[in-house]
């Protein structure tokens, strides 16, 4: 079974697009991590998927990122299918993951997770130096 987990979307501007999206009713930012030269944020919209903002993708492209129970049995299937795999097996906090696209050009990710929550207990660390903290609690309303 493959179920949406994560839409990967490519900003220019992070810091923008966080403040965007989280304003959106019932959003919440789940964690935000600046590292390896790259912003990224998680913007949970209150149901599936959770959109992850980041500056290392291309502004405004989109990339689904499904979790499956096995990835190599998945990535056999979709391969036998038709499905081209571009990357196969690079890791993610969560889990081992592949990329894979059409002919025509248009990506899909899996990701096996077996390290579900990874990113919220490290955002969760107080001496994680690579976790951005918001001065103001994202649910406290703003002034004015």
């Amino acid at each position: 079974m493959m179920i949406l987990r994560y839409l990967y979307v490519g900003t220019s501007d992070t810091e923008r697009d966080v403040a965007i999206w989280s304003a959106l009713p019932g959003a919440t930012v789940r964690w935000r991590f600046q590292n390896f030269g790259a912003d990224v944020a998680a913007v949970d919209l209150g149901t599936p998927p959770v959109v992850l903002l980041a500056d290392h993708r291309q502004p405004g492209s989109v990339l689904p990122i499904y979790a499956v129970d096995d990835l190599e049995s998945s990535v056999a299937a979709m391969q036998a299918d038709g499905w081209i795999v571009e990357e196969r097996s690079f890791g993610t906090p969560e889990g081992p993951a592949a990329l894979l696209a059409t002919s025509g050009g248009a990506q899909l990710a899996l990701l096996q997770v077996d390290r579900p929550g990874a990113m919220e207990g490290a955002f969760a660390d107080e001496q994680n130096t690579h976790a951005v903290r918001s001065e103001v609690p994202r649910d406290t309303p703003s002034v004015g």
